[in-house]
């Protein structure tokens, strides 16, 4: 499972329409990947229905949730800071309760409630419908917890509400946890094993945001080219359906072809992919529908053979390079990003080196780069020292961003002279006078506004460019309006 931390959203507090007759305030904040964000539009949906508003002001709330995120040590020591902060608030309200949903609260939930006794609630992911029953536990004086992992839970028939929206692009989880066992990756452990959601609850959701005026979606899951459904269940049960059950099954190209047929002038995205689910029939349906997205977030992790076997990653170097030339065959406009971790458990200069050249090989248009820390849980927690050291990491891990650099100007250039179709998201941070979107491959454009709205699909010839974003001038409408 890879997860993509947009620094930018970490701790966005979320506020939606207030209902009238609810009487409570929520403050929920999320950390994490996208999975949490989505996941904090489906807790904030519940919570509606049980009397609360949400609010930003973590003052005036009667209930405090923070959506938590394990995948790095960094991001826990976030959490753990903004927990001092709740708990700072609640003392001059009492009647404040504080809960940690998601990944940590798995992860870290006898320390939260009874050791430190921080948190009023503790509900992992998959029990987000039970908190109406844990809330009121909590009024009752008792502490709430239930982190227990569901083989079936989807969150299928739950609306959710869409927080900090801007009206155009949305999340939708189509996919809940993961089988691939990284051996780096606490997300087995914290989100359970991979079960799909079935196809006509995603169909009404996306056909819900299109009459809602929404122009893009992305499908959302921990692996979304695993995607199966089969009736219901475990993916890794798959092997004991009936025959019936088989010959109807639905896999990710299928619902993504579902999804571009039923919706041709919304756009969609996907992510993240994984190397050895990403098979050639998924690049086939990419290629065809023009309002499928070129962009594959198609995460390496090491360039080195011998590290990726250390990480139990299910592929090697050399298929790793062989389907980067079967997406440049068959989506030759594609770009592609990449994670990668720097400083593994036994990792070499050679196996850096690997790395390198790996990147050198495929020059992605951007990626998401961190230095390995050890997450407690893990097989490599348990199993492996963390034995390289840290300014070595660091270094490692500077040579890897400034390559990366290097490769994102390269194929920023390329944009230069093409006209680029882009859907106009905000206006710019820099210039209240140009918009702001991306194109299909995922690169930020920004433009003169002239005439535009937010929420157009604008044909934009690209002038000039930096590594991480293209500026040009707009030619017209394109034909997805």
């Amino acid at each position: 499972m890879e997860k993509i931390i947009e620094e930018s959203k970490q701790g966005e507090s979320l506020v939606l329409e207030n209902k009238p007759e609810n009487t409570k305030k929520l403050f929920i904040e999320s950390y994490g990947c996208a999975m949490n964000f989505s996941d904090s539009e489906v807790v904030a949906s519940i919570l509606s229905d049980g009397g609360y508003n949400t609010t930003s002001v973590l003052e005036e709330a009667d209930l405090v949730l923070v959506n938590t995120c394990s995948i790095r040590d960094k991001a826990e020591q976030t959490i753990r800071k903004r927990l001092e902060k709740y708990n700072a608030v609640k003392r001059t309200n009492p009647k404040m309760k504080v809960g940690v949903l998601g990944c940590m609260a798995e992860r870290l939930k006898s320390q939260f409630l009874e050791e430190e006794k921080i948190v009023d609630l503790v509900v992992g992911p998959d029990a987000y419908k039970d908190l109406p029953n844990l809330l009121a536990e909590v009024e009752e004086g008792r502490d709430a917890i239930n982190v227990i992992l569901s083989k079936e839970e989807t969150y299928g028939d739950i609306s959710p509400v869409r927080l900090m929206s801007n009206g155009i692009t949305a999340l939708v989880s189509i996919t809940r946890g993961c089988d691939n066992m990284c051996t780096f990756c606490v997300v087995p452990f914290t989100r359970g094993r991979e079960r799909s959601r079935e196809p006509q609850s995603i169909m009404n959701e996306i056909k819900d945001l299109w009459e809602k005026g929404f122009k893009e979606i992305t499908l959302l899951g921990q692996n979304v080219d695993s995607y199966l459904w089969y009736g219901g269940g475990l993916k890794k049960d798959f092997v004991n359906a009936s025959e019936m059950q088989k010959a109807t099954a639905v896999d990710f190209d299928q619902l993504l072809e579902m999804v571009a047929v039923g919706f041709p002038k919304m756009r969609i995205r996907f992510s993240t992919s994984n190397p050895q689910d990403m098979h050639e029939s998924i690049l086939h349906v990419i290629a065809k529908y023009p309002n499928i997205c070129k962009h594959i977030h198609l995460p390496v992790q090491s360039g080195s053979n011998r590290i990726l076997k250390e990480m139990n990653r299910l592929h090697s170097r050399e298929e790793y390079m062989a389907l980067i030339d079967k997406i440049r065959a068959i989506v030759p406009d594609a770009s592609i990003s990449q994670d990668m971790i720097a400083g593994f458990p036994t990792e070499t200069e050679e196996d850096h080196l690997d790395t390198m050249s790996l990147m050198e090989y495929v020059k992605y248009n951007f990626g998401y780069m961190y230095s390995y820390s050890e997450r407690p849980g893990t097989l490599a927690g348990r199993k492996m020292k963390d034995d390289v050291e840290e300014e070595t990491k660091a270094r490692r891990l500077q040579e890897i961003v400034d390559l990366q650099q290097k490769h994102a100007w390269f194929r920023s250039e390329e944009f230069v002279g093409k006209t680029v179709e882009v859907l106009v998201e905000k206006v710019s941070k820099k210039s209240k006078d140009e918009f702001s979107g991306r194109n299909s491959q995922s690169i930020t454009v920004v433009f003169p506004k002239e005439n535009y709205k937010i929420g157009d699909f604008v044909n934009v010839k690209i002038t000039s460019c930096t590594s991480g974003t293209l500026k040009g001038e707009a030619v017209g409408l394109s034909s997805m309006n």
